[in-house]
């Protein structure tokens, strides 16, 4: 059996089309992280990070074996999500509900549907929101030329690399190598890098 810790590292080696890094922008208040036009709220957060840890206990797992911090791991997925989401309406795509339906019970590269979500940070009852966006990017690829074709992959990589996510730096500081954690003296968290290159 898999465990999440090699879900989450396999996540995590994957090449990313874009090194997402949080500028000087202030910060909202309130806000956890900022991605283009969407605000990410710090109680939109802890109510998602409440839902994966419970979604790990019940599939008893240890936050332990994320390897990263659980806040850090889930506000990582909610602004890629937030990102692909705007990238799928400003090109039109449309998800449609039995294509969610479809992909809740697709493993992908674990031994269930649910170990494919927690993978990703999402918490299993709460997927849709994350699955819409995914699957819209998938499409979006499809419709630029597809993820073989390499003029397709930079224009999907400069669309993306224009919805640059701040973080609030109580979150830890986000480089190219990942959050750095002001806890553990500087020393870079390692987030999972984008799915939608995985699961294209």
């Amino acid at each position: 059996m898999k465990s999440i810790r090699v879900a989450v590292a396999a996540a995590a080696v994957g090449a990313s089309f874009v090194a997402l890094t949080a500028c000087s922008s202030p910060m909202q208040a309130g806000a956890a992280a900022v991605v283009g036009n969407e605000r990410i709220s710090t109680g939109d957060l802890n109510r998602n990070v409440q839902e994966y840890e419970a979604a790990l206990k019940q599939a008893k797992i240890e936050p332990s074996q994320l390897g990263v911090p659980i806040n850090q791991f889930v506000l990582f997925r909610m602004a890629n999500e937030a990102a692909y989401k705007q990238i799928a309406a400003k090109h039109n795509v449309q998800v449609s509900e039995s294509e969610i339906d479809a992909a809740l019970k697709d493993p992908g590269q674990q031994q269930s549907p649910e170990m494919n979500l927690l993978s990703k940070g999402v918490a299993p009852t709460d997927a849709r929101g994350y699955l819409r966006a995914t699957l819209g990017v998938i499409k979006l690829r499809s419709q630029l030329g597809g993820p073989e074709d390499q003029n397709a992959q930079a224009k999907f990589t400069q669309e993306l690399g224009s919805i640059t996510p701040v973080y609030n730096p109580r979150y830890g500081e986000f480089s190219q190598q990942g959050f750095v954690d002001p806890g553990r003296f500087g020393k870079p968290v390692q987030p999972p890098q984008q799915q939608a290159q995985q699961q294209g």
